[in-house]
């Protein structure tokens, strides 16, 4: 099992992320932060996840969600479940000025694939 999650350390504007159960809410594992509550982060967007699966399961989408991101005023924040088992997912906050969205989400991309659960 490799939930090592370090090299999102490594994305231009990062600020923390963190693996999380959707299912629970639970952190499995960390890396950053600073005065970001990764831990309520964890709970927090794990309601998003699930509201978001409820609704692609109610208008009868048949798909999945590759993943979410929330654009605030100052930040980026990335969900994305991880292909091999859904029912976790990657949380990464990063500093909208230093952050190359595209990038980040390519490098989310193949940090997730070289993930085991």
């Amino acid at each position: 099992m490799s939930t090592n999650i370090a090299a999102i350390g490594e994305i231009d504007g990062f600020i923390g992320a963190c693996l999380v159960d959707s299912d629970t809410g639970l952190m499995l594992a960390s890396e950053g932060g600073g005065k970001l509550d990764l831990e309520a982060a964890s709970a927090l967007n794990a309601q998003v996840v699930r509201a978001k699966r409820s609704a692609i399961e109610t208008l009868k989408l048949n798909d999945v969600i590759e993943d979410i991101l929330i654009t605030l005023g100052k930040q980026f924040h990335l969900i994305r479940p991880l292909a091999a088992n859904p029912s976790v997912f990657i949380y990464v906050a990063l500093d909208k000025k230093q952050a190359n969205l595209g990038l980040a989400r390519i490098k989310l991309k193949q940090i997730e694939a070289g993930m085991e659960i």
